[in-house]
């Protein structure tokens, strides 16, 4: 049984004296707010039974700010990482008492958002989702602009004009970065497909652009099919691949802009060995690593959601205590590259 770590070594661990820590257990005068801070992220890291208090203590006096986030896919990994990963960013909010609220739409029809943004009014200082483009949007974001509830775009930008700051990778770079991939992996000209979510999602027809750019100006070798649409749904795509298959039997490789993966890697699994078809995707979840190892899919772009909630939470509060800015901006992360070699 692991000992419980004592007063001496949560001094020890904040480099401090024992007669300091005590002070910052009592609440006592004369501590500084630097050193009281040490003292508890230390009792945080080597767990000391009493971090809970100091961190109370420390936050007492601090203002309250509360974050609202509507995301969707309730059920994908995916989204329940990025939740996950919010309330983390929340908590761990410096110089503030921040408190979130996650919100999940249950589809990802305009109106299923415009109502989980519109539920937010109220409670939430400032609001930040991943939404469609859409007029209804955009009326509830300026809505909600209009009683000073700022609004952040997250990995699709949508009330552009509007809404605060977009937050997510520069999806005109992912799709280039996918293309790529295509023209280095493929070793024979053929016939490449594009898959998005839907029209309204605009990051994926940001990265569609760019996959088409990037095929025109340095693998002009490529025929890239219509696009096609997937709703972001596994059957939908998996139904969709298999049709390509037999259609176009010289189909070289696969770029998923969107959701669906799972489709995809299904149909490949089927009707196709490793390799045979070039597959590329967005996220890393069990499906994709799983993929990556037995060679169905070659690279996963992924966003990095723990710098992504991290950025996010210190320019919502930022925001709030300081003011919105009159120009709307934009935070382009870097995205996370993965293959087989790194999973």
């Amino acid at each position: 049984m692991a000992r419980r770590p004592t007063i001496d070594d949560l001094a020890q661990a904040a480099g401090v004296s024992v007669a300091t820590v005590d002070r910052v257990l009592n609440g006592r005068p004369n501590v500084r707010e630097g050193t009281a801070r040490r003292v508890y992220e230390a009792a945080q890291a080597i767990g000391y039974h009493a971090a809970g208090l100091i961190g109370q203590r420390l936050q007492g006096d601090l203002p309250v700010l509360r974050l609202g986030f509507v995301l969707h896919k309730e059920k994908q990994a995916f989204y329940q990482n990025f939740a996950a990963e919010i309330r983390a960013a929340v908590r761990a909010l410096p110089g503030v008492r921040a408190e979130a609220r996650v919100e999940f739409a249950p589809s990802q029809s305009p109106a299923d958002f415009t109502r989980a943004l519109r539920a937010m009014s109220g409670w939430a200082g400032a609001v930040a989702a991943t939404c469609v483009t859409h007029h209804e949007i955009t009326e509830a974001v300026s809505e909600l602009k209009a009683a000073g509830i700022p609004t952040f775009a997250l990995l699709n930008d949508f009330a552009q004009g509007i809404r605060q700051h977009y937050v997510g990778l520069n999806n005109i770079r992912v799709g280039r970065i996918a293309a790529a991939m295509l023209g280095t992996a493929v070793h024979r000209p053929g016939k490449l497909a594009v898959f998005v979510g839907g029209y309204r999602w605009h990051g994926h027809e940001l990265r569609e652009t760019g996959f088409r750019s990037y095929i025109r100006e340095m693998a002009p070798q490529f025929t890239v099919l219509d696009t096609l649409v997937n709703l972001e749904t596994r059957q939908l795509t998996y139904e969709a691949t298999l049709d390509l298959l037999q259609r176009h039997p010289d189909l070289a490789g696969i770029y998923l802009a969107g959701g669906g993966m799972e489709g995809a890697i299904a149909a490949l699994r089927e009707a196709r060995g490793p390799g045979e078809v070039v597959l590329v995707v967005n996220e890393l979840t069990p499906e994709s690593r799983a993929a990556l190892q037995d060679r169905y899919v070659v690279l996963v772009i992924s966003t990095p959601l723990a710098a992504l909630c991290r950025d996010l939470t210190v320019l919502m509060r930022d925001t709030v205590l300081k003011g919105a800015s009159d120009v709307p901006g934009q935070l382009f992360l870097t995205p996370d590259i993965y293959i087989a070699e790194t999973v």
